[in-house]
């Protein structure tokens, strides 16, 4: 029995409408930097809107931070115009205890002194 074998067929070496091996080698290589590219990309959107966040997060804090340090700013000057008007009322109450003291001493003691005097 002889076998008869079908003629064979040379594969091109190339296929229509398909990129050549070295241009397939390229475009490996470039999707690897588009890819790399994209993902960087990627990561600095993620950068800038973590920045973006922590920003208005400090901004909010220290927009919090103004408001209570005025409010505590209207309370100390609220605190020194008190303190003002106590020491004013301190100092004048103790003049009246200086004049009271020596009313008393004159009222008082003067007339015993005068009495001693004329005895």
């Amino acid at each position: 029995m002889k076998i008869h074998a079908a003629p064979v067929t040379q594969i091109p070496e190339t296929v229509p409408y398909a990129p050549s091996r070295k241009s397939a080698v390229q475009t490996d290589a470039r999707d690897s930097v588009e890819i790399a590219g994209q993902n960087i990309i990627e990561l600095l959107n993620r950068a800038v809107q973590a920045a973006d966040a922590n920003t208005k997060q400090a901004l909010d804090v220290a927009q919090k931070l103004s408001r209570q340090l005025r409010v505590a700013e209207e309370r100390v000057a609220d605190l020194e115009t008190d303190l003002k008007h106590y020491k004013d009322r301190a100092a004048r109450a103790e003049n009246w205890l200086k004049y009271i003291s020596s009313e008393i001493e004159q009222k008082f003691f003067g007339s015993d002194d005068r009495v001693r005097r004329e005895a």
